[in-house]
């Protein structure tokens, strides 16, 4: 889970290594909750302190960056471009990943609780794969050096009604969770 971890590090996707991913974005249409956007931190799994800035990238686009302990270790210095979307009782994001991982679109999900907290959930890959051999989803599994993956080619209509029934709420694996900065 390298792969997700490196992808939330902006810490918005990964923490195990196994990645959801979609072939195209979430559409542009829908504006983030303004909550959202500011600064976090938390710390990870190996002690240090992770920050995450949020800002807007354009109309409904938005900008994650992502570092370790300073902005100046540029060598954990990333940014991740993303959209979201509110369907049903969730919100979604989808970060573009590299060409070493396939160039398609990672999805998890995120909510802001009323402890001002950031929570990242990412999807559990085994259970969509399952769902991939039963045919509830369309899609390919495959295998990357980090873990296994799936790709979705369900119509981001029918990936997100899945998502949004409440028997599959244990599909999602919370994968971060942030404390604004400051408080």
């Amino acid at each position: 889970m390298k792969a997700w971890r490196l992808l939330f590090a902006m810490s918005f996707l990964l923490l195990s290594g196994c990645l959801v991913t979609l072939r195209e974005p979430i559409p542009a249409n829908e504006a983030a909750p303004i909550p959202l956007l500011g600064e976090w931190t938390r710390r990870n799994e190996w002690g240090e302190q992770q920050y995450l800035e949020i800002s807007r990238a354009g109309s409904n686009v938005y900008k994650a960056i992502t570092y370790v302990n300073s902005p100046d270790d540029l060598e954990s210095l990333k940014e991740y471009g993303f959209t979201v979307a509110h369907h049903g009782d969730r919100w979604y994001i989808s970060v573009g990943l590299p060409q070493s991982l396939g160039a398609n679109f990672a999805i998890a999900g995120f909510e802001l609780t009323r402890d001002n907290e950031l929570v990242l959930y990412s999807l559990d890959v085994d259970r969509i794969q399952q769902e991939l051999q039963s045919g509830t989803l369309q899609g390919l599994s495959f295998d990357t050096p980090e873990g296994d993956g799936a790709l979705l080619t369900s119509p981001l209509a029918e990936v997100l009604a899945y998502l949004d029934d409440p028997a599959n709420a244990d599909v999602f694996v919370e994968a971060a969770r942030f404390q604004r900065v400051g408080q």
